[in-house]
């Protein structure tokens, strides 16, 4: 297996190297995720059995009436194409087929469920796990058992759609976990044999870069915070304003800050940061660093060749952003003895491995790294990234709302269960308040403290 992510990682590499030379025009072919589903349907678990028996009951329930349904309806469907192409000459008998298929459909999904769950309740654990493992093999894994690991060092188990977006995961991590739902909450991928690490987007379908991963791969999904998910919405111009000095930056208004909004996001074409800079470049097959220097453009990275200027004409492509993907690093300062540790990574999702075709830069120090990660971000995603936002700040605000209407329908309901005191205590002094919240019973004041 080791052998043919080798080969498979050097082919990948090869076909990108030569839709770079060969320009825009030319794509690299487009990789079927669903290729590796066919004996994958768990990330973060070594055996099949371990993923299913991790699931909560209701997920597990959910799953195998799910799987039956899908079933009992690819079958009706294969049946009704099979029979539709023996006899298409005459419309009359395709009136009838037509009937007959539809007395043969099976039970309305309302009913089929109904009996799914009677019978669920008869069956074991083990069973409903043995026929989840048959109906995700007959379904080619359009359904994926995932483990997240959260900050504390436990995890979650997730059964994960191939529709589901990572902001519908995140949805689901935040009922699981009863956390907050700020902005800030971030699925990530880690990659520990490259040391690298990256944030799903919101609007990314899960299972598709999960899919791309090999099997048996060490790779991790964690849930945690992350100030830098949306910090060019919250922060704009840090990024739109680069060029200023920080005193200028720190104190501008949120008026101007949702100006600057306004003028780079909400207009017809989005406009990327007008990025720029010397960094430090990772020769391919070697530990030597070589400055260069970068601009950052909306199709992808350039550099401005030894002789030449900074003029459109005389700029050379490093990497478009079609078909790759922007890791963080982590170590890279004693692994590849690059200057500092604030390193980027940009490589197609696919490739695994250490490999020539990775491209690493190296950043002077963390600001420069969030201003040229987050900005390659904004040039990659586009307004997508920005509609992103808009909908976790939605959702935070939501959540707020709700929170507010469960506090006051609480207090409500505890005020009109709490005893009516004929006297209200008084207290002669602040160190006579209690320091501990009140029990739902509260006594008449002690006599030391009733009013004379």
């Amino acid at each position: 297996m080791d052998d043919i992510d080798a080969m498979f990682s050097h082919l990948l590499g090869e076909i990108d190297h030569l839709s770079q030379s060969l320009g825009p025009a030319v794509d690299p072919p487009e990789l079927d995720p669903r290729s590796n589903r066919e004996s994958t349907f768990s990330i973060g678990f070594t055996d099949p059995n371990e993923c299913l028996n991790e699931l909560e009951d209701n997920d597990l329930d959910a799953l195998v009436a799910d799987l039956g349904t899908r079933s009992a309806l690819q079958e009706f469907t294969t049946y009704l194409q099979e029979s539709s192409a023996a006899d298409n000459h005459s419309a009359s008998p395709s009136m009838s087929l037509g009937s007959e298929a539809v007395a043969a459909l099976p039970p309305p999904p309302h009913n089929e469920s109904s009996g799914a769950v009677k019978m669920s309740e008869r069956q074991t654990k083990a069973d409903k796990i043995k026929m989840a493992l048959e109906k995700l093999k007959e379904a080619k894994v359009k359904k994926l058992i995932i483990k997240v690991l959260l900050s504390d060092g436990s995890s979650k188990t997730l059964m994960v759609d191939e529709r589901q977006t990572v902001r519908e995961v995140l949805d689901n991590l935040f009922e699981k976990t009863h956390c907050d739902c700020s902005i800030d909450w971030c699925l990530c991928e880690a990659n520990p044999e490259l040391e690298i690490e990256r944030g799903f987007e919101d609007h990314e379908c899960l299972v598709d870069p999960l899919s791309a991963w090999p099997r048996h791969s060490e790779n991790k999904i964690y849930f945690v915070l992350k100030p830098q998910k949306y910090v060019m919405f919250t922060e704009p111009q840090l990024f739109y304003l680069w060029k200023k000095k920080k005193e200028c930056l720190n104190g501008i208004k949120e008026d101007a800050k949702q100006l600057l909004l306004k003028e780079n996001f909400g207009g017809s074409a989005l406009i990327v940061p007008d990025l720029e800079g010397v960094l430090h470049l990772k020769e391919d097959g070697k530990k030597v660093w070589k400055p260069r220097y970068f601009m950052l453009r909306a199709s992808g990275i350039y550099y401005v060749p030894k002789g030449k200027t900074k003029s459109t004409s005389d700029l050379a492509c490093f990497v478009r952003f079609e078909k790759v993907n922007i890791y963080t690093t982590n170590n890279y300062k004693q692994k590849y003895r690059a200057p500092t540790n604030f390193c980027f990574m940009v490589k197609h999702p696919c490739i695994q491995k250490d490999s020539q075709y990775t491209k690493i830069l190296c950043c002077d120090n963390e600001h420069i790294l969030s201003l040229w990660v987050n900005s390659i971000r904004i040039a990659k995603y586009g307004n997508v990234l920005y509609k992103n936002y808009q909908a976790a700040v939605k959702r935070v605000s939501t959540s707020l709302i709700y929170a507010a209407q469960k506090d006051h329908s609480n207090s409500h309901t505890t005020e009109l269960s709490l005893p009516r005191s004929s006297s209200p205590a008084k207290f002669e002094d602040v160190a006579d308040y209690p320091h501990e919240p009140p029990p739902e019973f509260i006594p008449p004041p002690p006599p030391k403290h009733a009013h004379v």
